[in-house]
This record gives C-alpha cells, structure tokens and sequence, in this order.
C-alpha cells in the first residue's frame, strides 16, 4: 500500500492508534486483522476467534462527523488514510463498512453501559456509529523492543519460566512490593508491565517507574525482573482486562501471568457447585494464570499477612487501597512506612513538590542531626532524614 494525497482520511485518537499497533506487533494474537461484521458476530456468539478466547470484536469504529461522513462515503477496495495527531498513520484497504450499536459495544467493554461507570463515559465520547475493516499498514511506524528487551533477559539467565505481573503502581506501596517478591519466588524471570495512560494521572508515569525500578534495583535480584511499558487503552478495560492481560503476556513471551485475587476483573461467579472466575473461561491461550492472595497490614501479626492466613479480623487489618495512599502523597504528607517504603515516598515527594522549601539547608540544619560539615542536600534526602526522626520511639 501506498500513501496518496487523494486519499479519503479517518481521524484516530491515541487509544486507537495504540491498539492497531499491537495488533501489528502480534501481540493480540489469535487476532491478526480487523474484524468485519461476519467475525464480530461470531465472537459476541461465542467468546472465541480462531477456537480461542477472546472477549469483543476487536473493531475500528472512530467517533466524529467528519469520521461518519467518510465511512459512509467508502467502497470495497478503496484506499484511505488514517491520520494520528494530523500526521498519516496507516493506510487501509477498505473491506467492509458496517454499523454498530455502541451500547452493546460498551457493554462488552465494560460489562455495563452506565454512564457513571469510570470509563464509560469517555469510551462512549470516543466511540463511532460505523466501523471498518480490511488490511492496513502501518507508515513510519517506531519500532517495539520490548518482545527483544524480554528475550535477551530470558536467555542471560537461562530462564525456563517467565511471569508476567500487570499493574500500575500508581503508588507502590507494600503490598505490591509483597506481591512482586511472592511471583519472582515462584519462577526465573519476571516482567512486570507497567501501566501507560493516555489522559493525565496522578503519578505521572516517569515516576512510578523510577520508583518501580529503584524497588528493584536496590531490593530484588534486578536480573530477574524487566519493567515494559504497557499503553492502558480501553480494550485492557473492564471485566475483560484479565482475558486481554493473559493474551499480551503470552504474546510477550510469558507462560504464567499472575493477578491479585482482590482484581476488579476477577468476575468470581457460581457454576455447578463450583466457585469459578473468569479465569476459568479462558479457551486456547496457553498460559498459567495464578491468583495472589489480598495482603494487609495486621497490627496483632505486626507484620504484612495475607487475609486467608491472618485470624486477627478486618478489624485489627489495614488494608492497601492506592488512592487514599496517594492522596496523602497529593497532600505532601509522609505515609507511614507500613503503608510505602520511604524511599519511594521520598522519590514521588520531591516529583510532586519541586523546590518546595524557601530554605532547604537551614530547614535540614536546624532539624535534623548533621555531621557538622556542610554539603548540599537534596529535597530527598531530606525527606528520608524526616522519616527517621517519626521513627523516633524514646518519647512515645
């Protein structure tokens, strides 16, 4: 295929040029190509494509006037464009235009079409009434690395199981650094997949990554895990996340992929006198999935335990829920250290507060404990320092 300025155009948003891109990277496999109306009914029907799992149409229905105007325009075997950011991004040999109810499309997504949903909303926004299939192929496309990046660490340790650990980290806290260190005991490689978004978080994803690796390169056996960046669009959303988890790690390379059993996907359901989850629905993807035990702090234990081994109750737990970590964080406030490492606190606090303190070296001289020689110090190293003094116990 070859671009041309006659071309008919389609606008795309990030989320979609991001999926097309790993559909071109065969990291959705079993699905290799757009699907036309034929295959969408057929995995609404069934759940399958090609005899496994997967859990939506994996169509291209974008959202706008200018968008529908042109889908309705399009004949068989025409040649469009597609543009990403007003920069051509794929060109595309149109095979079919069909409608879609976008209701039921968002169901799929999100198990719901309720417009309170987290999501919901915006998926709706970006969703379009027609989608397109045919071939495409990608123009100027960056290279992914990542499926090499995870090889060579595979090899360089000789690795016979490689497990995939999907999350955010948004912030780290304890019982992420507890789940890391329960799946590398339990196989040689580990890749954790760090989540990308689109839109504005509340950790930017630069510092959730320095803080993932500097956990790892100062707490773990840094040659047995690889951090991947992981673009969160929305087909990784909703109760299907897990089936779409499962197929990318696989993709990657992995062969386990390992969940928190307190995972909003999880779906657990009843079935012939038998608990059973979503997991359990999963045709085809050859991959172990294992599900994490929920950990919490018990003030009795002392110590990080498992809910399904701590006999203390829920109430002497405390448990680890990111946001309200995070808006201490958001407050410039230190967590307790049984909540996140300080070190990691330290990392985010000087992230989130640039030069902060009118007069850092007075603030740290008239504080803190010093040596008595002068050197600079670092809005980080003076949060650890703080820390030390609230673990100060001969006045408690």
């Amino acid at each position: 295929m070859t671009s041309s300025r006659k071309n008919k155009t389609l606008l795309l948003d990030q989320e979609a040029a991001s999926a097309l891109e790993l559909l071109k990277d065969g990291l959705l496999a079993p699905v290799y190509s757009l699907m036309n109306s034929k295959e969408s009914e057929n995995v609404l029907k069934t759940g399958l494509t090609n005899n496994k799992s997967f859990p939506f149409p994996f169509i291209l229905a974008p959202s706008g006037k200018m968008n529908e105007e042109v889908l309705n325009s399009l004949q068989k075997g025409e040649e469009i464009t597609i543009l990403f950011d007003g920069v051509p991004f794929a060109n595309l040999i149109v095979e079919e235009v069909f409608q879609i109810d976008q209701n039921e499309r968002i169901k799929q997504l999100y198990g719901t079409d309720d417009l309170s949903h987290p999501g919901v909303m915006i998926t709706m926004n970006r969703l379009g009434s027609f989608a397109v299939s045919g071939e495409y192929e990608l123009l100027n496309k960056s290279s992914n690395t990542n499926k090499q990046k995870i090889a060579y660490a595979k090899e360089l340790i000789d690795a016979k199981h490689t497990t995939a650990l999907v999350m955010a980290a948004n912030p780290l806290h304890r019982a992420h650094e507890r789940l890391i260190r329960q799946a590398l005991e339990n196989t040689d490689l580990l890749v954790i997949f760090l989540l990308k978004p689109y839109t504005e978080s509340n950790l930017d994803y630069e510092i959730r990554k320095e803080a993932l690796e500097f956990f790892i390169n100062n707490f773990l056996t840094k040659s047995h895990v690889v951090v991947v960046p992981l673009e969160n669009s929305y087909i990784f959303a909703g109760y299907n996340e897990i089936i779409i988890d499962a197929i990318v790690a696989k993709n990657y390379g992995c062969d386990r992929l390992t969940i928190g059993q307190n995972h909003a996907g999880l779906g657990m359901f009843y079935d012939s006198n038998t608990n059973k989850s979503i997991v359990d629905r999963i045709i085809g993807i050859d991959i172990e999935i294992a599900v994490a035990s929920e950990y919490v702090y018990c003030d009795k234990c002392t110590t990080l335990v498992s809910k399904q081994t701590c006999p203390h109750g829920q109430h002497h737990q405390i448990s680890y829920h990111a946001d309200s970590i995070l808006e201490l964080l958001e407050l410039g406030m230190l967590p307790p250290t049984i909540l996140i490492r300080k070190e990691i606190s330290a990392v985010i606090l000087s992230k989130l507060f640039p030069n902060r303190f009118k007069n850092l070296e007075k603030l740290y001289y008239d504080i803190l404990p010093v040596e008595g020689l002068l050197k600079e110090h670092t809005e980080k190293d003076f949060y650890l320092d703080l820390m030390k003094l609230y673990q100060t116990t001969s006045l408690t």
